[in-house]
């Protein structure tokens, strides 16, 4: 029998209106299941078992007397440590931020309470997002619960964590270069990068997204219905959408997919994951689906460029910062900035312009497909020590070239496990769409997860 904290949030919300289970018991089981992890996880930053009680209590009043407030009401939840939350101070994971409480939720944290989400805790991420890794100047070391040895990934570091451990079926997270997608990939979840806009986010910045990361694509669909409503506060989101999130089937025949199994730079991709991702392009091609290679189409410069434009960007942070702040951060971001220190501003804006040469080719060499195929990452999931899969901050984002391009061309995409390493790591099968397309990408990525083998179960303890 699977234990309540492992139930998906479709199956919680089917029992809840049959009356067969209630929130109250379902976050009770799930608080059991954190005590029992987190020590040895570190996946969570404010958590809050008082307030989930009572968000639960609630919950459960509602669906007695026939009201929920929303898709997800009653169903145990957690968001990333940048979403900020109302009273909670926003460390951006390091110690060099001044702990001051935020004023107000953030659009995710808004929605998902209007709906009756149960909030547990935030999750942890290292110094200002900006590795894939765990690595924290202010939190503990969030680690993977396939393998206690391995990172997470990063930055939803603790979200990606949290989902894999069982804190519950739904978890929010955010990425500007694969920082859902990544712990997603390494944590055998469902994350998916949603189109630019398609969530609003506060404050808006070119490439940022917040999206789900579940256990199924139906979840990461339910949640999906709940963070894409309006919030007039990002200027940059999309108009509101039409989509029914619960439409999820897809006939293959005749779908153009490409298949795109090396970036062109970067990391050389595993031999394991060559073979994970070939066979799910096998599997949809036996399934009718057109199956046809994608070239490499990202460059040095676009990367490097980009690079630069983001440690400037970091520097320029860090360095509005006291000195006695200032020290505190993690020593690999703070050398990784430091390099955009001597910059000059047509250094930064050679790098920022950048941006649309990558966004032009990311959309050119994806235009004749339905859905692209490609690793998540080149690499399995490094030690949970490492800053980043070369744990080198000279080549901080030799790790990230399949999965940046879609938050500069503002594509969705989502990642999904296909296989694991011959030591039990968990492998990412990305799935990039076409603009916009985010029920499209969606629903291929449902269609996989019929066609993939059984997957092994879950690391609950």
């Amino acid at each position: 029998m699977t234990e309540l904290p492992d139930l998906t949030a479709v199956e919680l919300v089917a029992q809840y209106r049959a009356k067969t289970l209630s929130p109250v018991e379902v976050t009770e089981a799930v608080l059991a299941r954190i005590e029992a992890r987190e020590p040895e996880l570190h996946a969570l930053y404010a958590y809050d078992p008082s307030g989930a009680r009572d968000d639960a209590k609630a919950s459960e009043a509602r669906w007695a007397a026939g009201e929920p407030l929303g898709p997800i009401d009653g169903v145990p939840l957690t968001l990333k440590e940048n979403i900020a939350t109302r009273g909670t101070p926003v460390p951006l994971g390091t110690a060099a931020t001044a702990l001051v409480p935020a004023a107000e939720d953030a659009p995710a944290a808004a929605r998902v309470r209007e709906s009756g989400g149960v909030l547990l805790a935030k999750t942890t991420m290292p110094d200002y997002g900006m590795l894939t890794s765990g690595r924290s100047s202010f939190h503990p070391t969030a680690r993977n619960p396939w393998q206690l040895a391995a990172t997470p990934g990063g930055s939803s570091a603790g979200a990606g964590a949290a989902a894999a451990a069982g804190y519950g079926p739904l978890h929010v997270g955010t990425d500007i270069g694969g920082s859902i997608r990544l712990p997603a990939g390494w944590c055998g979840l469902t994350g998916l990068k949603p189109s630019f806009g398609r969530v609003p986010v506060v404050p808006p910045f070119l490439g940022r997204v917040a999206g789900p990361m579940t256990r199924t694509v139906a979840d990461t669909a339910l949640l999906m219905s709940v963070l894409s409503r309006p919030d007039p506060r990002d200027h940059l989101c999309l108009p509101p959408s039409e989509f029914d999130w619960s439409s999820l089937e897809l006939p293959l025949t005749g779908l153009r997919v490409g298949l795109q199994l090396e970036a062109g730079l970067g990391l050389p991709v595993d031999p394991a994951i060559r073979d994970a991702v070939t066979a799910a392009a096998r599997a949809f091609e036996a399934a009718g689906a057109v199956v046809e290679p994608v070239e490499p189409f990202l460059t040095r410069g676009m990367l490097d460029g980009l690079d630069v434009f983001w440690r400037t960007r970091a520097w320029s942070d860090m360095a509005a910062l006291p000195p006695e702040r200032r020290v505190k951060v993690l020593p690999y971001i703070a050398d990784w900035a430091a390099g955009g220190a001597d910059a000059s501003g047509v250094d930064v804006y050679r790098g920022f312009a950048q941006i649309d040469v990558m966004s032009v080719a990311a959309l050119q060499a994806t235009s004749a497909f339905d859905v692209v195929l490609s690793p998540t990452c080149p690499v399995a999931a490094p030690p949970a020590e490492w800053a980043s899969p070369t744990n080198d901050p000279a080549r901080p984002f030799e790790h990230i070239a399949f999965t940046v391009p879609y938050n500069m061309s503002g594509q969705p995409a989502v990642s999904l496990n296909c296989g694991y390493t011959d030591d039990g790591r968990p492998i990412g099968l990305q799935l990039a769409g076409r603009r916009f397309d985010d029920l499209g990408v969606l629903r291929a990525a449902a269609a996989y997860e019929r066609l993939r083998p059984p997957q092994r179960p879950w690391p609950v303890g």
